[in-house]
């Protein structure tokens, strides 16, 4: 079954063509600045055919036509003709409290998601829009949609509600969401898989940690906590976003410096965080060398983010009575070494005993950290959302095959 996943952002289309089950990916690409100056759609087949392309994409239809054209290309495709697509699966950010899982896209889940884009405006647009676009060009091709909140919705009430009054969740439904779930998902079925042990006797933390940044604890294969809530601000420090905020702060701040909600959200989304405490960059490795060479600053918000990912650690340790593994992914938590290898060394009172050598040197493979004797293991597994996103649309799709043919 060949089947392509997007992943569509506001100017961007991430894209990867699967060979399923096999999992063999048979190209990927991005189409870059849609609807700008200098858009173009950078493409790589399996054997390493590769290529970038210029031109006007005006919007995401004309983007996924592009992409589309190249996959079906004689000189750089791996289709033989559209016809040869099976599904489409797509990357969701928000699907409230709807959709427990990943679904097959009909009109009514249209609806849904469209009812969700007030609480991921920046993100559940051009989602949408990827799906609009396939709906137009491959009308009959199934389409499976992947939410990023979706393996959070197992979280109890006393995990997701807020401390506030009731009727505001009842009526506009402001509860923690959490999010990066299939990246989450993944790494810890990944991480058992690497160690040989059942997901369902395992009490795993996932520290997914990027530019945007979250952990998960994750009791039985099921996500039970998670430091992002309603909005991806919340939790851990992270590049640009300020993470746990004080509400009364917030407000002491928009009042002194009479700010809009709209300049208190970017205050709080763009300019905070590793950006905002260091005042160097929001990169990690650009940090690091400021405080290496003496930037009190930088060395500072180090220390901040490396404390917040350690008390999240202990915090949901306590919350699901007992740890047995903690997997690091994403861009900073595969290759930031100084970043994980301080996360966890002052654990050792939960059975964290980490191989520091190994630590300091591995970077982007699938690695176990910990000392042998380790009461809890301690995991790098490089994330891969298309992969769950495929897997996902793939088994949704042969249960609608099985079910026709039944």
């Amino acid at each position: 079954m060949k089947i392509i996943v997007l992943n569509c952002g506001s100017s961007s289309i991430k894209y990867q063509l699967f060979d399923m089950p096999s999992r063999k990916v048979l190209a990927k690409g991005l189409v870059d600045k849609i609807g700008l100056k200098g858009a173009s759609i950078s493409h790589k087949r399996d054997d390493d055919v590769q290529v970038k392309l210029e031109g006007e994409i005006l919007d995401h239809q004309s983007g996924i036509e592009f992409l589309l054209g190249i996959l079906v290309s004689q000189k750089y495709g791996s289709l033989k003709s559209l016809e040869d697509i099976d599904a489409v699966g797509h990357r969701v950010v928000h699907a409230g409290e709807k959709f427990s899982g990943s679904v097959y896209i009909t009109d009514e889940v249209v609806d849904a998601l469209e009812e969700c884009v007030e609480l991921a405006p920046l993100h559940n647009p051009p989602n949408l829009k990827g799906i609009y676009a396939m709906q137009e060009l491959l009308p009959k091709i199934p389409q499976v949609g992947v939410f990023d909140t979706a393996f959070h919705q197992t979280m109890p009430p006393h995990a997701y509600l807020y401390g506030i009054p009731y009727s505001l969740y009842e009526t506009y439904k402001i509860r923690r969401y959490g999010f990066h779930g299939t990246s989450h998902k993944y790494v810890s079925a990944r991480a058992c898989e690497i160690l040989g042990v059942d997901i369902k006797d395992q009490k795993i933390i996932t520290c997914h940690l990027g530019n945007g940044a979250s952990m998960a604890a994750i009791n039985g294969g099921i996500s039970v906590d998670t430091s992002m809530g309603m909005t991806p601000i919340e939790g851990l420090i992270m590049g640009t976003r300020s993470g746990d905020l004080d509400i009364g702060a917030l407000l002491y701040i928009a009042d002194k410096e009479e700010t809009s909600i709209p300049h208190t959200n970017t205050l709080v989304n763009k300019f905070s965080g590793m950006l905002g405490i260091s005042g160097v960059s929001s990169d990690m490795r650009d940090i690091a060398a400021a405080a290496e060479n003496g930037n009190e600053r930088a060395a500072i918000a180090l220390q901040m983010y490396h404390y917040r990912v350690r008390k999240y650690i202990g915090a949901y340790a306590a919350a699901m009575g007992g740890l047995d593994m903690i997997v690091f992914t994403g861009g900073i938590g595969e290759n930031d070494t100084l970043t994980r290898t301080k996360s966890v060394q002052e654990l050792e009172f939960l059975g964290v005993k980490i191989n520091v050598e190994k630590s300091l040197a591995s970077r982007g493979k699938e690695e176990i950290l910990s000392t042998d004797d380790s009461k809890v293991k301690v995991l790098v597994v490089p994330t891969d959302e298309e992969l769950m996103i495929a897997s996902d649309t793939y088994d949704i799709c042969e249960h609608i095959v099985s079910q026709a043919d039944y």
